[in-house]
């Protein structure tokens, strides 16, 4: 009997996914997908000035709005929460500390929850200067020197430009502003970037310590079946042949097809996060409504597919073009090069979070990646464990404060 090798197995399903996207999206449909007032800004949803004025400022906090502009053009929103609710501005240097988000969100996860739940707000009432990162192409970070947010070109970008760009600018900017080495947190994504930057020696010079909620290094371990469909059947490779640089999950084009992956067998996407991330133990479902005023976010159909990678080559490298010929001009070898998370400088002070039901960073990637760490000096590496949480309980759980900010406050003050 003829049995069908997994590639096989990956094209045929990809091309059954192409042929169900054709058949419910028509090619007219393609153009004009995006709905925009003006240059860069998305209707609906979020309105007024900034992230500070519409959610920070009225829970008591002070609050200013910068924009750091990084070495390939691009314009980002970075706030700062300088000091605590209470604090009677006595002058005193606080100790910055740099929060950076996940995938399909931006840096309003960091304040969403109620002050005494959001860690953005709990770190500056610890006597933090907090500053919160939005990575290009979100609601705070839509525009760029010479591209509009409707150009192909401004979505041609992957998680290796986050690391190359966004974050040494973001953290230059805030060293500089503050004179003082920086303290970092990541989720998700923002935890990659921070990862693979330091495995290259970057940015020690400027970041003091790293607390990595939900690490993600490693990615062939994800249980999310959704998730699982996507990558392995090459998803986001189709829509970016079709001409889709953007992915926004708040697009018709998106949302519908998305929909129809939701209707595969084994795929259950009642509750469309828990489909992506886990059962998250520990949100507030009452607040759904007030969280999808502000999230998900979009970010490039480029970025997907170097995940994609990830998950199917079970490696961590800079992006695959597909070719020896286009991996040889862009990086001068056939190959993509590797991040080697063993080369993390030994004495830099990490702390890393992770969830027993967390779908996205799960368990087995998580302790790949500790392998890796395994000469890591032991008083600079701290390891928690989270039975009960998953992917999005760390940045909205309702106990998060007690679980895991605490132990993190901990450790930037011992480090």
């Amino acid at each position: 009997m003829y049995m069908a090798s997994s590639h096989t197995t990956c094209s045929f399903l990809s091309f059954f996914l192409l042929f169900l996207f054709l058949v419910i999206v028509p090619p007219q449909v393609l153009v004009g997908a995006r709905s925009l007032n003006g240059r860069g800004r998305r209707s609906g949803g979020v309105t007024g000035d900034g992230l500070c004025e519409l959610v920070v400022i009225p829970q008591g906090y002070k609050c200013q709005e910068y924009k750091v502009q990084t070495e390939d053009g691009y314009i980002l929103g970075l706030q700062r929460i300088p000091q605590g609710r209470e604090s009677k501005g006595d002058g005193k240097k606080r100790q910055p500390v740099l929060l950076q988000h996940g995938i399909l969100v931006d840096g309003s996860s960091w304040v969403l929850n109620p002050p005494e739940e959001s860690l953005a707000f709990i770190l500056a009432d610890n006597g933090f200067d907090v500053w919160i990162a939005n990575t290009r192409g979100t609601t705070w970070s839509p525009t760029h020197i010479s591209l509009n947010i409707t150009d192909q070109a401004f979505w041609s970008f992957s998680w290796d430009e986050l690391v190359s760009y966004d974050l040494p600018a973001n953290l230059d900017f805030v060293y500089q502003q503050t004179g003082q080495k920086v303290d970092y947190v990541g989720h998700s994504l923002g935890t990659l970037i921070a990862l693979s930057s330091l495995s290259q020696g970057k940015l020690v010079d400027k970041m003091k310590s790293a607390a990595l909620l939900s690490p993600i290094a490693y990615l062939s371990h994800i249980t999310t079946p959704l998730g699982n469909l996507v990558a392995r059947a090459f998803v986001a490779e189709v829509t970016k042949w079709l001409g889709i640089s953007e992915f926004n999950l708040k697009s018709k084009i998106v949302s519908d097809f998305i929909n129809k992956l939701c209707d595969q067998p084994g795929v259950d996407c009642f509750d469309l996060v828990a489909a992506i991330t886990g059962n998250n133990c520990c949100l507030n479902h009452t607040a759904v409504e007030y969280y999808l005023k502000y999230e998900p976010q979009p970010t490039s159909t480029k970025n997907f597919i170097h995940l994609a990678q990830m998950v199917r080559d079970g490696v961590i490298t800079k992006y695959n073009y597909g070719s020896k010929e286009a991996n040889m001009k862009h990086y001068g070898q056939v190959n993509p090069p590797p991040y080697n998370m063993s080369n993390i400088p030994k004495d830099f002070p990490l702390f890393l979070s992770y969830g027993g039901r967390d779908a996205l960073s799960d368990t087995d990637d998580v302790l790949q990646l500790l392998d890796d760490l395994k000469m890591h000096d032991v008083d600079k590496l701290r390891v928690q464990y989270v039975e009960e949480y998953a992917h999005v309980d760390f940045v909205l759980g309702v106990n998060a404060k007690a679980i895991v900010y605490g132990p993190i406050i901990s450790f930037f003050n011992t480090h």
